[in-house]
């Protein structure tokens, strides 16, 4: 069965059976009051989703599996003289709940080079589309070309036992998250490189290796890839892309669909498109300002003109945070430690400090704060990456890990069809005026 989808069944037995009790005990108890305006605006706040692999708290923000980023950053392992955290180690984590060994990493490492093989006809259905097509879109047709290695799709046609369907979606996950810096590497050598690709080096783990894919052989670029496809990985279940593939999930669609159509969501400016958005704004910044560097009080005028025109800020703001974001602080201290003199990552700093006042004056805004997007992309610059549109893409592959973790564990624990109740205007407005009582069904 393998090493850890042995150690994942054990820890999935005993949730499974806790899961039981609480139902049995439970299942009747009320855990909050959903308002119209909830039902309205987003359904924001209601509590209707289990996702097992990270927790966001409003002040303190994210937890994966119990654990902040700085802890994370300590405790997980790493590469040789490498000081950021191992992504494999975060998806041990997600996936088994306790902290891997750097047998464990080691191990998964090696799984996911041998399961990285991808079919001739995916690049051939990339190569299909015109060069000009956005990143994204190759990215979520390569994943639907990759459709037809499911196991879980051939399985189930077979007639899959549904007491099995764990062990489909886990294999699935994993050829899946082992295929995807391939895929993701191709796409960029393509459109930025004149196609002029570069094999992969199974003697690199897999962060390591995206980076070397795509052409950089920097050290400290292979580690901001390790740091950032650690941080990007998960945002707790309810965000677009991960509730878009656990929703597809609960179709029982197989883990290709389900990460294509979470995939279809990151790309949306709302959501992992923004990081794009917030390198455009700098630039464009910038160019009217005639300086690379500028002073922050250039800076705040700057912020009130685009606030003027109805425009946001991007990279400040999330639906949850309410404080700085720990994957924005986490990368400020990879900037300061690397290119502390790099005028775009210092802007980056600059902004945060002009920013948040100026919101907090003009702006009935809960969280002035910058998020993950906000320093994301001046780092990427730094080391040449300048094709900003190619950004969610990297987004993309990290947010693999914990969809797709999340997406094992929505299976083994049987969760059933998503089918939340709507209802019309009319029905309200009967509600309100007491005509009705029936409220969902």
């Amino acid at each position: 069965m393998g090493v850890i989808k042995e150690r994942f069944k054990v820890v999935a037995d005993n949730t499974i059976a806790e899961v039981k009790e609480i139902l049995k005990t439970h299942g009747n108890t009320k855990i909050g009051e959903v308002t119209l305006s909830q039902v309205y605006q987003g359904m924001r706040g209601i509590t209707g989703l289990v996702t097992e692999t990270s927790l966001l708290d409003a002040q303190e923000g994210i937890r994966f599996r119990g654990y902040t980023i700085p802890e994370l950053q300590q405790k997980l392992p790493k590469a040789p003289n490498g000081t950021e955290p191992l992504p494999e180690g975060l998806f041990y984590l997600m996936l088994v709940g306790e902290l891997p060994t750097e047998e464990d990493v080691h191990h998964l490492t090696s799984v996911w080079q041998r399961r990285s093989h991808v079919p001739n006809h995916v690049f051939a259905t990339i190569e299909a589309l015109p060069v000009s097509t956005h990143p994204m879109t190759q990215f979520v047709v390569a994943i639907m070309a990759l459709q037809t290695e499911s196991q879980f799709a051939k399985k189930y046609a077979a007639g899959l036992n549904k007491k099995d369907y764990w062990e489909a979606v886990f294999d699935d996950s994993m050829d899946l998250i082992s295929r995807l810096p391939r895929v993701a590497a191709y796409i960029y050598r393509r459109k930025y490189k004149n196609g002029d690709h570069i094999q992969p080096n199974g003697l690199l783990d897999w962060a390591g290796n995206f980076a070397h894919m795509m052409g950089y052989e920097d050290e400290t670029f292979k580690e901001l890839m390790r740091l950032y496809m650690t941080i990007h990985a998960d945002h707790e279940g309810g965000n677009v892309s991960a509730h878009a593939t656990h929703l597809v999930g609960s179709a029982l669609s197989d883990p290709y669909l389900c990460l294509s159509a979470g995939m279809n969501g990151l790309a949306g400016p709302l959501h992992g498109l923004a990081n794009q958005e917030v390198i455009k704004w700098i630039y464009e910044m910038r160019k009217s300002l005639d300086t690379d560097l500028p002073s922050k009080e250039q800076i705040v005028e700057y912020v009130k003109k685009t606030l003027s025109e109805g425009k946001v800020v991007p990279g400040y703001g999330h639906a949850v945070l309410r404080k700085t974001d720990p994957r924005f602080t986490a990368q400020m201290e990879f900037g300061k430690k690397h290119m502390p003199d790099d005028p775009l990552v210092q802007t980056v700093w600059n902004i945060y400090e002009a920013v948040p006042p100026v919101l907090q004056s003009l702006c009935k805004i809960k969280n002035p704060w910058p998020n993950v997007d906000a320093h994301s992309g001046a780092l990427l610059v730094h080391y040449g990456m300048e094709e900003y549109e190619f950004y969610t893409v990297l987004f993309g592959v990290s947010r693999s890990l914990g969809v797709l973790a999340s997406l094992c564990w929505d299976r083994v624990l049987g969760f059933p069809l998503e089918r939340p109740k709507s209802i019309t205007n009319e029905q309200v407005k009967l509600w309100i005026a007491g005509k009705d009582e029936i409220w969902g069904e």
